[in-house]
């Protein structure tokens, strides 16, 4: 598919300014600067218009590919503001610390812990182990999924010090103090750039960090000759 068919701009630009967006800590002014040093005049709001499409189909392409995780999960949430209002980011790593899934909600409770955990079974399954917080809702989602007939063969671990890896992992979203207007915004900006660390993160992994760099990986992701 030719997610670039009609657009005004050449395909480089608008995965350039996309890139760097959900890479980097910058703002849609600050990419259209960097842009414009390099004879590129486009509008900030463009960018922004470019990220939202763009951060969707980037993010499905990623979970298509992501269907391998360890026998170990570990699982956690983290507060993000929207406009002035407290939503919770719920994260999914493996035993590597490879990110599994992510997924916004605006309520910290069992519904949405018992959402997050059946996405990640449907995804890939269930591990042997999944290490969480003492967090009672993530408790009561856990037994009702059990007994719905889901993570019967798997064991839930609320060692605080297992836990410190995913604990570390929520701090570069944190790190970017983004302001978000709407929930939709802000979950579609966060899946691209959760894709891009994934990404990232994977390539670490397989000591191919070196030379890192955000547009070329967004070209293998959507397929497009480098």
């Amino acid at each position: 598919m030719n997610h670039f068919k009609g657009k005004q701009f050449q395909q480089d630009v608008i995965i350039v300014a996309v890139g760097y967006y959900l890479r980097y800590n910058l703002s849609y002014r600050e990419v259209q600067e960097l842009l414009y040093d390099r004879g590129i005049h486009v509008c900030h709001t463009t960018i922004y218009r470019w990220v939202q499409e763009y951060s969707k189909v980037r993010y499905n392409l990623w979970k298509k590919k992501n269907k391998k995780s360890f026998y170990s999960w570990k699982m956690d949430e983290t507060s993000i503001k929207i406009k002035g209002r407290w939503h919770y980011l719920y994260r999914a790593i493996d035993a590597d610390g490879l990110t599994s899934d992510i997924w916004l909600r605006k309520k910290r409770d069992t519904p949405a812990a018992y959402a997050f955990l059946k996405r990640i079974h449907k995804q890939f399954g269930h591990p042997r182990v999944i290490v969480t917080d003492k967090a009672p809702s993530i408790g009561s989602a856990f037994r009702k999924l059990q007994r719905n007939g889901l993570y019967t063969k798997t064991e839930h671990w609320t060692v605080k010090y297992l836990n410190n890896l995913i604990e570390q992992d929520h701090r570069p979203i944190k790190r970017r103090n983004k302001f978000y207007r709407s929930l939709r915004t802000a979950s579609t900006t966060i899946k691209g750039m959760e894709t891009i660390r994934g990404i990232y993160k994977k390539n670490r992994r397989n000591g191919t960090l070196f030379g890192f760099s955000v547009s070329t990986e967004i070209k293998i992701l959507m397929g497009i000759p480098a």
